[in-house]
């Protein structure tokens, strides 16, 4: 035992005393090593946070959402929504009986009336049973929903509204459809983690049969998805078996709805699917989300540039291992002299690179614990560094360190093992290259430039998606608008008009309008249209917009004319409850509507003059209304007003004066005095409902708020691959150059130049890199190609980032090489020669 405690404090000696005589190998491999673990623990802790989503919920693993999935429309492009339509829920429940408690919940804004001020707060939810009793959220004080009229807050809500959690009992008032309604708080639950597909303030119940009285068809729609429904399964049930028998339970419960003499079903698109809640953040569903979501091939992609750059650190200390290799040759032969066998020699040289991988971990641990809370607060999120517990850093840390220690370590070892004693103590023979150890640096330097050139080109070609998205022509003037909220609240309807004519007062303000699609909003309605002399259905989307819609937004007219409030058969407004025979007078009429360019494309017309003048047929308004004779009287251009991941949407407008829940405002000057004014203006008309707009700059810079937090991640990691790529090729050139000395030297002396020298060195290291783009490009268009196809709009994968990540990589190698290969250059030839 003793004699194995001396042989490893020798081995640690040996260790520490060649990391000392070679200081700037140890820096450079303790540096790699560093900065390759600290990266790969930044990304193990963002996946870890990633996958954790609703994991801290109690008895998540039967806690199940319903998602309604349109996989391959016929007409349209697919479509998957975490949501699914009201009715679904009691017909799961009845089919299912593996199936023991279900919920619906409808995202809600209640306003809130104090001292006369209007307020508001989003994240409510409205629901038709006990929320908690299907997903348990952790209570902090009191109970559930257990019947009608009763609410229950978050932590953060209950002290923002009342200063205290301490509110069981107590009675909150909110008005929703303009209707206000008492709730007893019953209930206060922990606030909600970032890592949640949910985000709630506050759950109130409601009788949904009185609460959609006046809007029955929600009730009964299978096309509405407005919600989301959660199930809560018995143990130990089998989902994929209940998902297998999804098919058959379509056909036992959709009825057809007909459009006309035309056949249609819900069910022929659309598919539901049970999908536990941890798994919901990175599903496939991501349509209709509450939370912003993402998606298991960015998990991956990041776990790949974790490695990536790992394995790039990897290869530097193979790479400088091998190359100073020689100048541990004689201590090797000196101890197999000695009677030492290789594999006290394989274990001695395992064990430095250990050491080496130790200190490495060290350090990136330090670098970790300094950039963890800008890291997550970049993010977003709630990620942190914690050493211990079932969330702990210390077991992966400890076998990450090991992992890379023995693989880093382990050809050096078995490379450097192999010298035998005759051979190496002959005289020079210690400074001689060892058989093909070049051709292996040669090949790990052409690896670690392919990554670094790969992860270039793609950062480039995402850098530029990301600016593309942001710039491209969306169809209608994006600048200039400010977007105001909640035009539809029920207590507004009848102040609408009032607060179009008194904002189209306010200095600044060129034009106004009301829609109901605008910058990046979330709703979406679509209808079935029949084209002239067919017997099929398009599914077209519609949208509510009064006449000053068009100068507001900046449309493009492309054929006929926009709406004009002196011909009464453009207006298609309802009055609020809606009647029946208003909606049969509007079906015998007939009514005005407006195309954009790819509804007409899509209807079968030719060209957008074509479309004018055309009748369209379509049961519009509720079952039994009759068919209605649907006039094209213009054709708009195509307009972008979602994400450019969402292909662009075929709209058909309808003329209305109420209903519609954005109101767009163009103005010219200073942003903030016409806000100020526009809000001015707002509060001396209406104290029901609060203020609320944005500007479309802001919009959009939120829409693409988490692709550019992930392009910029990307970028970081991939710069800090260049790095390490860079901190390998700086130690490798140094150690070629010290070798090399004695040649140079004698070039010197039979004529050749500095200049020579220089190139001569250069040209070593820029082989690689050539021999690395031929690999790299083809990969990283791959790569990219597929990864382009994931939007709508897109930029040209062109030459020009390829180019460019050539240019880099060689612009790299050679700012990196270059100070050695001079300074060898210009060294006295007398002392080369003298060199050992």
């Amino acid at each position: 035992m003793e004699r194995t405690v001396i042989m490893w404090r020798n081995y640690w000696t040996v260790a520490v005393r060649a990391l000392a005589k070679s200081k700037t190998y140890s820096v450079i491999n303790i540096a790699g090593l560093a900065i390759g673990m600290a990266a790969c623990v930044m990304i193990l802790l963002y996946i870890r946070y990633e996958r954790s989503y609703d994991s801290w919920l109690p008895d998540v693993e039967n806690t199940y959402q319903l998602q309604a999935w349109y996989p391959h429309p016929k007409d349209s492009d697919p479509l998957f929504l975490q949501m699914s339509a009201y009715v679904t829920k009691d017909a799961i429940r009845k089919d299912f009986p593996q199936v023991t408690g279900a919920v619906y919940a409808l995202s809600s804004q209640p306003v809130f009336v104090k001292n006369g001020q209007a307020s508001t707060t989003k994240d409510y939810l409205l629901t038709d049973d006990d929320f908690l009793k299907v997903v348990n959220l952790p209570l902090v004080r009191g109970t559930g929903t257990p019947s009608a009229n009763t609410v229950i807050l978050s932590q953060s809500e209950a002290m923002r509204r009342f200063g205290t959690d301490d509110v069981v009992g107590r009675t909150m008032t909110t008005i929703s459809k303009g209707v206000s309604r008492d709730f007893k708080i019953t209930g206060v639950f922990k606030d909600i983690p970032k890592n949640s597909s949910l985000k709630i303030n506050g759950i109130e119940r409601l009788d949904f049969n009185s609460f959609f009285a006046q809007e029955p068809r929600f009730l009964t729609c299978w096309g509405c998805q407005s919600g989301w429904v959660y199930l809560k399964f018995r143990p130990g049930t089998d989902a994929a078996q209940l998902q297998a028998q999804e098919p058959a339970w379509e056909k036992r419960n959709i009825p057809d709805e007909p459009n006309g003499s035309i056949r249609f079903n819900q069910g022929d698109d659309q598919d539901w699917h049970f999908v536990n809640l941890r798994d919901v953040h990175l599903g496939k569903a991501q349509g209709g989300s509450m939370t912003p979501g993402n998606d298991e091939r960015s998990i991956t992609t990041f776990a790949i540039i974790a490695v990536l750059i790992l394995a790039m650190a990897v290869v530097n200390f193979t790479n400088l291992a091998t190359a100073r290799a020689a100048q541990r040759a004689r201590e090797v032969a000196l101890r197999k002299v000695l009677g030492a066998t290789r594999r006290q020699l394989v274990v001695q040289f395992v064990a430095e690179s250990v050491l080496i991988s130790a200190v490495a971990m060290l350090l990136a641990l330090t670098l970790v614990e300094v950039l963890v809370r800008p890291f997550a607060a970049f993010l977003d999120a709630d990620i942190t560094l914690n050493y211990i517990g079932s969330n702990g850093i210390i077991l992966p840390a400890l076998l990450l360190t090991l992992v890379v220690g023995v693989v880093s370590g382990l050809y050096p070892a078995f490379f450097l093992s192999r010298f035998q004693p005759a051979q190496v103590l002959k005289a020079n023979r210690s400074a001689a290259e060892t058989p093909g150890s070049g051709r292996l640096r040669a090949a790990l330097v052409v690896a670690q430039f392919a990554v670094s050139i790969g992860l270039i080109i793609c950062t480039a070609v995402i850098y530029g998606q990301t600016v593309y998205a942001r710039s491209v022509d969306p169809g209608y003037k994006r600048d200039h608008i400010v977007q105001v909220e909640d035009l539809n609240r029920y207590q507004l309807l009848p102040k609408v008009q009032t607060i179009i004519e008194q904002m189209k007062r306010v200095p600044g303000v060129v034009a106004v309008g009301l829609t109901d699609i605008g910058v990046a909003t979330d709703n979406s309605s679509n209808t079935g249209l029949i084209p002239p002399g067919s017997n099929k259905q398009v599914t077209i989307g519609q949208y509510g917009v009064d006449e000053g819609f068009f100068d507001a937004m900046g449309l493009k007219l492309l054929a006929g004319r926009w709406f004009d409030r002196n011909r009464p058969m453009d207006d298609m407004t309802l009055d609020f409850p809606v009647q029946k025979t208003q909606e049969m007078a509007l079906a015998q009429r007939g009514v005005n509507v407006v195309l954009n360019e790819y509804a007409a494309k899509k209807l079968g017309f030719a060209s957008p003059r074509d479309a004018v003048g055309k009748v369209l047929k379509s049961e519009l308004f509720e079952p039994g209304t009759g068919m209605v004779d649907i006039n094209i009287i213009g054709v708009v251009g195509d307009t972008r007003f979602r994400s450019v991941r969402t292909p662009i949407d075929p709209i058909m407008f309808q003329n209305q004066h109420r209903g519609p829940g954005w109101m767009i405002i163009r103005y010219r000057g200073d942003p903030a005095t016409v806000e100020g004014a526009i809000e001015a203006q707002w509060k001396q008309i209406t104290n029901d409902v609060p203020f609320q707009a944005k500007f479309s700059e802001d919009i959009m810079r939120e829409l693409y708020k988490a692709e550019d937090s992930r392009a910029k991640i990307f970028a970081a990691f991939s710069l800090l691959a260049v790095v390490i790529g860079c901190l390998g090729l700086f130690g490798l050139a140094a150690f070629t150059a010290e070798r090399r000395t004695k040649e140079i030297g004698i070039r010197k002396v039979l004529g050749a130049s500095t200049r020579d020298i220089v190139r001569l060195l250069v040209w070593q290291f820029s082989r690689p890199v050539i021999i690395a783009n031929i690999i790299a490009w083809p990969i990283a268009w791959w790569l990219m190609r597929d990864w382009l196809n994931g939007f709508d709009q897109r930029i040209s994968l062109t030459p020009v980032p390829f180019l460019i990540a050539a240019a880099i990589a060689l612009g790299i190698a050679i700012a990196t090489v270059v100070g050695h290969a001079i300074k060898v250059a210009r060294a006295n030839p007398i002392h080369a020669l003298r060199y050992e």
